[in-house]
This record gives C-alpha cells, structure tokens and sequence, in this order.
C-alpha cells in the first residue's frame, strides 16, 4: 500500500491507498517537535484499530507546508517502512506541471497538488478553493500548469482574531445563520463570518473569472467547504479529499 502524507499548518493526514483507492484516513494535529518514533507509534496504533499494520506499507509520499516536520517524518519512514518517501517540492519529485508564477519556489506544496488533483479530476481551467488555516483560490488553466492565485485569512483565524481581540465577543463555532441580519452578539458573529466569506468567496472568483477572461468552474476541498456551499452557487464540485488524490496522481506519475 501507498500512505500518502499530508502535512497541514493545523492537521497531519496519514492516508493508506491501496493502488489509487483510499483504504483509510487518520489525523494528528500538527507539530515541527514530534520525534520519528513518536509518528510512528501512534500510526501503528491508529492503523491497527482499522485491522492495517505498519508492514501493509511499502510506499509513501510527503506533501508539506511545514518545513519542520518534514526530517521527522522522514525518519519515521526510513524506521518504520523501509523507505525514502516522495517529497513535493525536492528535484526528483516531478508534478507533471509548470508554475507560471515569479517564483515557483514560493508556492506552497498544497497549493500545487491540489492544482494537479484538480486538473485530473476536473479538467480545465479551473478554481480550486481551499477552506484550510487559509482560505486560498488557485487558478490551474487549461494545459493543467498553475497560473496564480488568492490568499486570505481563514475562517477560524478571523474567528480567533474576534475572540482575541474584542474582550465581549465570544469564541463561537462555524455555522449558516437563519437570518443576514442577527438580533443577537451570537447571530451578529455568525452572519459576518458565513456571509462574510460567502461575499468575499463570490467576489474573488466573479473577479478572477472576468481577469482570466473565462467562466472557469470552481472546486472547494478543505473541512468548512460543504457548509459555505450552501451559501453559494458559485461552487461546482465539492472534493474533500482533494490533496491526497493529488498526492497520489503525483506519486504514480514519478513511479512510472
């Protein structure tokens, strides 16, 4: 089996596949101080709950956006499985695609494989809208390549930020709210993140549809996307799993 490893500014994913079929996912808040041996004895019991064992894995594949887990991670791999893992971003790793951007070294790992997935799945050109600690749109145009994008605050860090900085507003949980308008501090909040990044969302992709000069379809991937789908129709597809399927379309690529 391939594990697929996608590390997150707030999450760790660890994905068994077995050829390019999702077996089971597992996650683990993200950490640069966790030591090899500490991944690898938790994945060892997370696995064995599903009935897999650390031995089911020959392969494995790393995307990152956080420079310091990567050596552990690769520690863990060498103990563990045997092997020297895929890395986004390294000479040896091909993605299939060209950034078309100043600096090809500036754009994140995530950002790139989820470019790859999207363009597999999907066709192009094409949106990809990631709802992660920050919320990001991507534009992958019609040969595939990245040509750019958005970044933003995420929900939960302008949540966090209201929390932190006004002392009577109160941390609150994500939801669509029955009204625009709140009658109270709770729907007030509510209303300001749903619609306020529903508008932002629908701003961003009415404008960078008219820059690019098509009606690009969007996809969402990232924990909040089916909530804020709800909101608009500017969304197209849904893909949860966006950036494993990547990491596995890149993995096969190099492999063959």
């Amino acid at each position: 089996m391939l594990l697929a490893i996608d590390v997150g500014n707030t999450n760790i994913t660890f994905a068994a596949f077995s050829g390019k079929s999702l077996v089971n996912e597992w996650r683990i808040a993200t950490s640069s101080t966790r030591t090899a041996e500490e991944y690898g004895v938790w994945l060892s019991h997370a696995m064995a709950l599903d009935g897999l064992k650390l031995l089911d894995i020959k392969d494995v594949i790393i995307g990152t956006v956080v420079p310091g887990a990567l050596f552990n991670l690769k520690g863990m791999c060498k103990r563990y499985f045997g092997c020297v893992p895929l890395v986004i971003g390294e000479p040896n790793v091909t993605l299939g695609m060209t950034p078309q951007i100043d600096n090809p070294k500036e754009a994140g790992a995530d950002r790139l494989v989820d470019s790859v997935a999207a363009h597999s799945k999907y066709g192009g050109p094409v949106i990809v809208l990631d709802f992660g600690t920050a919320t990001t749109l991507d534009v992958v145009d019609g040969d595939g390549n990245y040509a750019g994008g958005i970044i933003a605050p995420g929900v939960n860090l302008s949540l966090d930020a209201l929390h932190s900085a006004a002392a009577k507003l109160p941390r609150i949980a994500v939801e669509k709210p029955h009204h625009v308008i709140g009658k109270n501090t709770l729907e007030c909040m509510q209303s300001g993140i749903f619609w306020g990044y529903v508008s932002m969302i629908e701003g961003l992709i009415m404008r960078i549809r008219q820059e690019y000069g098509e009606d690009l379809k969007t996809v969402a991937t990232g924990g909040l996307a089916s909530l804020f789908a709800k909101g608009t129709e500017m969304i197209d597809h849904i893909d949860k799993d966006l950036t494993l399927a990547g990491l596995v379309e890149i993995f096969y690529k190099n492999r063959s």
